[in-house]
């Protein structure tokens, strides 16, 4: 058997032939939703659930987040024209990740968290 029919058959036996379709789409990102926003939004992650298939995006802005947002739909129905119609029902725009806020030097005992004056 050739390496690629065993692939396949592997594949097929395993029931993996939507994250295997999704995966190959990870590869073509910048084909699908074009240059400029590939270069800011990067698809991180796809959940396969009975439910809810959702494409998981994590962007390096919150501007280029929101003109995610706006595309979704758009975005939804060209991801299913290639994957097939279901796939993809929601891609969930992630915003950039801050620093973590720390704790300053002097902090009051007691208090909840950052920025409290007075308990």
């Amino acid at each position: 058997m050739a390496l690629g029919a065993a692939i396949n058959r592997l594949i097929t036996e395993r029931g993996w032939e939507t994250p295997a379709a999704v995966g190959g789409v990870m590869g073509r990102w910048p084909q699908i939703v074009g240059e400029d926003l590939a270069k800011h939004c990067v698809p991180t992650k796809f959940d396969e659930e009975p439910d809810a298939r959702v494409l998981t995006v994590q962007c390096d802005s919150t501007a280029w987040a929101t003109q995610l947002r706006l595309l979704a739909p758009t975005l939804v129905a060209r991801l299913n024209e290639d994957l097939g119609h279901g796939t993809v029902r929601m891609i969930k725009v992630l915003a950039p990740g801050g620093p973590r806020r720390g704790y300053g030097p002097l902090r009051a005992p007691g208090s909840v968290g950052p920025g409290d004056t007075y308990v």
